[in-house]
């Protein structure tokens, strides 16, 4: 493709330069807008210049490649409401042996369900909780965090839904599911492996110390149960209303005194786990004491232990005090409650099974090569019917500013590819870079790897795939198809290389700073010491695995 015109040239390099600041530095000092933002305000530039027409900037979007994102974002939601995520937390801590092993099993839960849950979505879900094991187990906070973004990253490149790149891989290059998945899982397993063995060799002498005598499931506050399940164990004033016609008002307060109690007792809960939350550890080697209010939240324990206690001493000295009568009719009404709340238990559980069984209904519809995008929009919405409730609380979880961010990153890099300049650029390096000899597929990763740090994986996707394809089917429909799965690996494993070149590794970053009692904060030369040669040498591996295969 040839040049346009300078004017045309000038300008759309201006609207992508911009956007590509707030794309990398969204908080930049001279328009702090965010990534959102500054992609619509991208495109918009490029339709106000006249690099693109309106009609093509619509064009540009991918609306199978929205409807896919949209469909697993929604199914991730139902996910973690019926606790998916919170059962990988407690696999994690199950019948841990020590720093190492639980170093090793951050790599392995994270990058499998990476793999099918994304990246980004497992990073937001587990960051917090793989830092409250590192505090219980007196471990440093960075090489958990490490293994977590880093592992979720490799992860991810197996499935076409494991990262936003990935989608526009498989989207644009029609590679089914199952081809994907056969294609990229050994470079993933190997991969995964060789950066846990390198974590494991960077940071063994931190983590050779001794496990506490305190088991690390209890790590798992006591306050993280879902509201139907707290619901259901609760006395309700409706079903305890025909007491009153006893004439007895005193064995009503009776009755509130004991849900009262209950109510407290259950709050009382999250007082005790303070006590391993005093201290955090702020940075590298540093640690600071928490706020002096935890003595406070102590002393109001205490208080509303005593309360508990005077309570329940009232509300048994009263119970004995009842007519064999009104005895039975108290013990009738508790049975009847208790049914209740065996029946609301019941019902969250099938709920539950649903929706595990649809996920895995729309995992193998995938496998079987059915169309991702209505694939994944189908088991949205049979999670939605099935959950029986208005859908608005479940649908505002979604991450529609990624979904507004992809449009306008859709028209930004569609009016910069009218300019010519990827173009005239590939030109020059694309008879040196054929993958079908280990000089070409070196240089070409070279070039994706230094991109998808610069301008990002998912643009350099966009800039990339269709003139690689285009290059390696000129040799065969086979080497084809290869070309595609090494961008999807290299783009995927370069985003390790700095905390700035993937989105899961921001999003650890500021999960971990932002961290109530035990926040740590994971800086950009910590990574990149660690970064750049896992990044290198996972990257050399895998593509020994894909370009073999």
């Amino acid at each position: 493709m040839a040049l346009a015109t300078p004017i045309k040239v000038i300008l759309g390099s201006i609207a992508f330069g911009i956007f590509w600041i707030l794309a990398v530095f969204p908080a930049v000092p001279f328009l702090p807008i965010g990534r959102t933002a500054g992609s619509l305000l991208g495109a918009m530039l490029m339709v106000i210049f006249r690099v693109i027409s309106p009609d093509e900037a619509y064009a540009a979007i991918d609306l199978p490649i929205l409807g896919l994102l949209f469909g697993t974002m929604v199914v991730s939601v139902f996910l973690e409401r019926a606790d998916m995520f919170k059962h990988l937390g407690k696999l994690l801590s199950w019948k841990s042996r020590g720093g190492k092993d639980l170093l090793f099993r951050v790599c392995l839960i994270s990058a499998f369900s990476s793999a099918l849950f994304t990246n980004d979505t497992v990073c937001v879900v587990l960051t917090e909780f793989i830092l409250k094991i590192a505090r219980q187990n007196d471990l440093p906070p960075q090489p958990f965090l490490l293994a977590l973004a880093s592992s979720a990253n490799i992860g991810s490149a197996a499935t076409p839904i494991g990262n936003p790149q990935n989608l526009v891989i498989a989207v644009q290059s029609g590679i089914s599911f199952g081809m994907f998945l056969k294609g990229l899982f050994g470079a993933m397993i190997v991969g995964v492996l060789v950066n846990a063995c390198m974590l494991l060799g960077y940071f063994w002498k931190v983590l050779s110390v001794e496990k506490k005598d305190v088991e690390v499931a209890s790590t798992v506050p006591s306050e993280v149960v879902a509201d139907d399940e707290v619901i259901s164990h609760r006395f309700s004033p409706a079903t305890m209303s025909h007491f009153t016609s006893l004439g007895s008002q005193e064995l009503e307060a009776a009755v509130e005194a004991v849900m009262q109690s209950n109510s407290v007792s259950a709050s009382l809960g999250g007082v005790g786990d303070l006590s391993f939350r005093s201290r955090r550890y702020n940075s590298e080697g540093e640690i600071q004491t928490a706020s002096p209010d935890l003595k406070e939240a102590r002393a109001d324990g205490a208080v509303r232990a005593s309360i508990v206690s005077v309570e329940v001493t009232a509300s048994k000295r009263f119970v004995r005090s009842l007519s064999s009568r009104q005895r039975d009719v108290l013990r009738d009404d508790l049975s009847i409650s208790e049914k209740e709340g065996t029946g609301e238990r019941w019902k969250r559980i099938c709920w539950k099974v649903s929706v595990y069984l649809v996920t895995l209904g729309m995992l193998v519809a995938l496998l079987m090569g059915l169309n991702m995008s209505w694939t994944a929009l189908t088991a949205a919405l049979v999670l939605v019917v099935i959950d029986f409730k208005d859908a608005r609380p479940c649908l505002e979880k979604v991450s529609y500013s990624l979904l507004i961010f992809f449009c306008g990153m859709f028209i930004t890099v569609d009016g910069f590819n009218k300019t010519g300049i990827p173009s005239a650029l590939w030109d020059l390096v694309e008879p040196y870079s054929k993958i079908n000899n280990a000089g070409g597929v070196a240089l070409f990763s070279v070039v994706v790897l230094i991109l998808s740090n610069i301008a990002s994986n998912v643009p350099t996707v966009l800039l990339l795939g269709a003139r690689v394809a285009a290059s390696a089917a000129e040799i065969s429909p086979a080497e084809e198809v290869r070309a595609w799965l090494i961008l999807a690996w290299v783009s995927t494993v370069a985003g390790n290389l700095s905390l700035l070149g993937s989105a899961a590794n921001l999003i650890v970053c500021e999960q971990a700073r932002r961290a109530q009692f035990f926040g740590y904060n994971l800086s950009f030369f910590s990574h990149l010491r660690f970064g750049v040669p896992s990044t290198l040498v996972v990257t050399t591996v895998g593509l020994l695995l894909v370009t073999s295969s």
